[in-house]
């Protein structure tokens, strides 16, 4: 699957800045974790990317659609598994099985989380974050409410980290990538 499908795909089924935001979002910080170890970046960023592809058109189908749009782009049965398995337990009854899946999982709702934090800040960036400050939003449960904790830290728990870990690793992934993110949003939005 090529990118530029992907996005096509995404541009179809998404019209609001903020979830396209998101997509490519997620579709960096699963790059940045492919890289660091060692896979296939390309397929766990379309991965990233497309995670949410039912979710602003069918959000009361959110991941029981998604295999259909897929389809359109002949997404291979893993692609879809792995979508799917972003939401388990919270819509979805698809278990996250492999270390990409994991950490699709963990890190989707942390994403929206650090993101809110980053709006919060006179520099309106990640880059600056620091990992303290990124915890005391964290803790705090009427910051971005939307963003549930419990599932941020069932995602740390399934992958076998500390949850500063993975908080720290994907604010780093955040930073080293809002550049990019920046660019597909003006490219793409």
């Amino acid at each position: 699957m090529e990118r530029e499908e992907a996005i096509k795909l995404l541009k179809k089924y998404n019209k609001e800045e903020f979830h396209i935001r998101h997509a490519f979002t997620v579709e960096q910080v699963m790059r940045y974790f492919a890289k660091k170890n060692g896979e296939d970046e390309d397929f766990w960023g379309i991965v990233g990317l497309l995670h949410d592809i039912d979710y602003e058109m069918y959000p009361e189908e959110h991941c029981k659609k998604a295999p259909e749009l897929l389809k359109e782009i002949n997404a291979d049965e893993k692609t879809i598994h792995a979508i799917c398995s972003h939401a388990y337990g919270i819509c979805s009854d698809v278990e996250p099985e492999d270390e990409m899946e994991k950490l699709l999982f963990a890190a989707d709702e942390l994403t929206g989380l650090i993101w809110a934090a980053a709006k919060m800040r006179p520099s309106k960036s990640t880059k600056d974050m620091e990992l303290k400050s990124l915890k005391k939003k964290y803790k705090d449960k009427k910051f971005a409410a939307g963003c549930s904790r419990d599932t941020i830290s069932k995602g740390a728990e399934q992958l076998g980290w500390e949850l500063d870990t993975l908080l720290e690793e994907t604010l780093k992934a955040m930073q080293e990538s809002e550049d990019e993110i920046t660019k597909n949003l003006e490219k793409y939005c």
